[in-house]
């Protein structure tokens, strides 16, 4: 099949294993990022199959009624970017692995980065040091403060093996039914909601964007952290109400934030209010960007191009464009 890869942006895949399962197909992988609906649509003219990186471009009805010859839109996790009823009016079946089990250790990781950075301010301090005018401040040790989690799920629940490993007091706080598992697990939830964002020094961010948890965190929310504190999200960007983040920062509470998403993205406006506050660390939806995790990623994503080649279609969104 002809088969386009969108968004590979250092070119990185077909270094990896994984790459070889697309062996006897004619693939094209495309290194930059377009929105341009008309150069988009010109690019996959051709295309059979498309792989989408994560949600780096949306597939809308626009771009689907451009593209005669596509069949197959293959990726992993879940698909806000990705217009489901359009896909199949245009019969194109849409497959993506919707892992279950195992947590993003990349991203958890991530998370963990930014909790040592923001409690530290390296990112000052080494700016400072580089600058030769040595210290710039003085950071927070971890051992003994208090992180909140909000969400209880598979990668908070690792980043809570690593607080506890560097000796904080862990508390959680999630919907009902997430509430419930936290508290069967044994593990130590907020008495209320507001508790949960004045008594950590520390909240993470751990929740799947989908309409019911759109702007999730509210401006209150965050008012209700103490001025010394650390907001991190590295889960997604529309989890918060908008302009709410900036408005809290401008506001003084919480005092600093870590954040891996934006609204809009690739964010490269240097100027952009949230971007340019003093206050934020920020790094580009990393989160999931190592070469380990994209092998994971995308050994699924190909397994799900070749099956759907060989006629035995895996993962499907919308079965009923294979039926």
């Amino acid at each position: 099949m002809r088969v386009h890869i969108l968004d590979d942006w250092f070119d990185t895949l077909r270094t990896l294993p994984c790459f070889d399962t697309l062996a006897g197909q004619d693939v094209t992988v495309w290194t930059d990022h377009v929105e341009d609906l008309d150069l988009l649509a010109e690019r996959l003219r051709e295309a059979e199959a498309v792989v989408l990186f994560r949600e780096r471009t949306k597939v809308t009805p626009a771009l689907l009624a451009r593209l005669p010859n596509l069949r197959l839109i293959s990726q992993r996790g879940v698909y806000p970017h990705v217009d489901v009823s359009a896909c199949t009016d245009h019969h194109v079946l849409l497959c993506s692995r919707m892992p279950a089990g195992t947590p993003s250790y990349a991203a958890a990781e991530l998370t963990w980065a930014l909790i040592m950075a923001g409690m530290r301010d390296l990112p000052a301090q080494m700016a400072s040091t580089k600058a030769g005018t040595w210290q710039a401040g003085v950071g927070k040790t971890l051992r003994g403060r208090t992180i909140g989690l909000f969400g209880y799920g598979r990668i908070a629940r690792t980043v809570a093996t690593y607080a506890e490993a560097f000796g904080m007091n862990v508390v959680w706080w999630s919907s009902d039914e997430g509430r419930a598992r936290a508290k069967a697990d044994g593990a130590r939830v907020a008495e209320s909601r507001d508790a949960f964002f004045a008594q950590s020094d520390v909240v993470s961010l751990h929740v799947r964007l989908k309409p019911a948890t759109k702007g999730i965190i509210t401006a209150a929310d965050l008012a209700a952290m103490r001025p010394g504190s650390l907001f991190v999200n590295t889960s997604r960007a529309g989890l918060i109400a908008p302009n709410a983040l900036l408005s809290a920062l401008n506001n003084g509470c919480p005092g600093k934030a870590a954040i891996d998403v934006f609204d809009k993205e690739p964010l490269t406006d240097p100027a952009d209010p949230l971007l340019a506050h003093p206050n934020l660390i920020a790094t580009p939806h990393i989160g999931f960007v190592t070469e380990d995790e994209f092998d994971l990623q995308f050994s699924d994503i190909f397994d799900q191009v070749v099956a759907f080649d060989q006629g035995r279609p895996i993962h499907m969104i919308n079965p009923e464009v294979w039926g």
